[in-house]
């Protein structure tokens, strides 16, 4: 074969993989931001196709019918659904076993014989959820607006949802004058697959979350606390709030100036929000279940399983594609408990 058959493969080979790494046609553009700025979303639909199965809404049981006799007429030791009627409460039981329960355990999964007793710590878990979904639905609708969440929104027939993350040990020195990894050069699904930091949860979605910050502001290095290493967990962040949506940069920042809140789209302030209301709940409603999960439910340092944005969003923009479940089971959309005031208080 002569040089040029062989310059002929070669090219043919390079453009070959340039085309590969490209999104495949058809794609939708939908411009989210200012024209000229690119910033526009790009959506493939044999990808979208892909998720719609585990993003499809189950099929609500009929209403319970209204009035009737009120819960804690018949249900004993009852601490978060009070307010709520017989049959009310029976229907959220029966859907909460469907959303949660792992097939064929159904009520045993959180009761035993005596349904008033706790002796199940599944069932003290499901009791601090309900808390945490209702003050969700009441105190945090800067992010979730009237479409609101259910115990589906997450768990999607599953006990523990398939994206929740624990703290990480520290990663052993590669030498004596250098620090530890950081989680870097470790590709972490959660972060994209990139070589950046695999754990930039601990630091921002935490209870005591420090400030996300890459761009100074100051000229100088004396006053700002910014380092190089700071901006790699943000970016860890972003990328991870990228992949849990399905979307690029754009979709929240106006490249030109990513620091700019003039001229970033709306979806910034909701994502803003998200943020503080994942560390809300980390801190006030997860954390607090330490003392009653056993071992083999905590991670590696002994902590619970906490949320960050792919919990709910797992892939999409919207949770189930923006499908509001609330509107079913209105029994969720509170009312605001004392404890979930409190935690809201605290937060903002």
């Amino acid at each position: 074969m002569n040089s040029r058959a062989l310059g002929v493969l070669a090219c043919v080979g390079v453009m070959s993989i340039l085309v590969s790494a490209c999104e495949p046609p058809p794609t939708k553009v939908l411009q989210h931001g200012y024209r000229g700025t690119g910033m526009d979303e790009i959506y493939n639909s044999r990808a979208l196709d892909k998720l719609a199965a585990s993003n499809a809404v189950p099929v609500a049981p009929p209403a319970a019918v209204e009035g009737g006799p009120p819960a804690t007429s018949v249900f004993k030791n009852l601490q978060v659904l009070d307010d709520l009627s017989v049959a009310q409460v029976s229907r959220l039981m029966v859907s909460m076993t469907a959303w949660v329960a792992p097939p064929g355990q159904s009520c045993n999964y959180c009761h035993v014989a005596d349904l008033a007793a706790d002796d199940n710590y599944h069932k003290v878990v499901a009791r601090s959820m309900l808390r945490m979904v209702r003050h969700l639905n009441s105190g945090w609708k800067n992010h979730v607006g009237t479409t609101g969440v259910t115990c589906y929104t997450c768990h999607r027939g599953m006990d523990v949802p398939a994206y929740v993350w624990y703290r990480q040990p520290p990663q052993t020195q590669t030498a004596e004058f250098a620090g530890d990894r950081d989680g870097q050069n470790a590709p972490a699904a959660a972060v994209g697959l990139t070589s950046l930091p695999n754990d930039p949860f601990s630091e921002y979605l935490d209870g005591q979350a420090t400030n996300i910050r890459v761009v100074a502001t100051e000229a100088l290095p004396g006053g700002d606390p910014t380092s190089t290493k700071q901006t790699e967990h943000t970016y860890a962040l972003m990328i991870h709030m990228s992949t849990a949506l399905g979307v690029n940069c754009t979709y929240c920042h106006n490249s030109r100036s990513f620091t700019s809140w003039d001229s970033s789209t709306p979806q910034r302030a909701t994502a803003w929000y998200g943020i503080r209301m994942v560390r809300d709940l980390n801190a006030h409603y997860l954390e607090p279940l330490t003392p009653t999960l056993p071992p083999d439910r905590k991670g590696p340092l002994g902590d619970p399983a906490k949320v960050n944005c792919q919990t709910c969003h797992q892939g999409v923009y919207k949770p189930l594609f923006g499908v509001s479940m609330l509107k079913d089971y209105p029994e969720l959309a509170g009312p605001v408990t004392t404890a979930a005031t409190t935690s809201a208080a605290t937060t903002n």
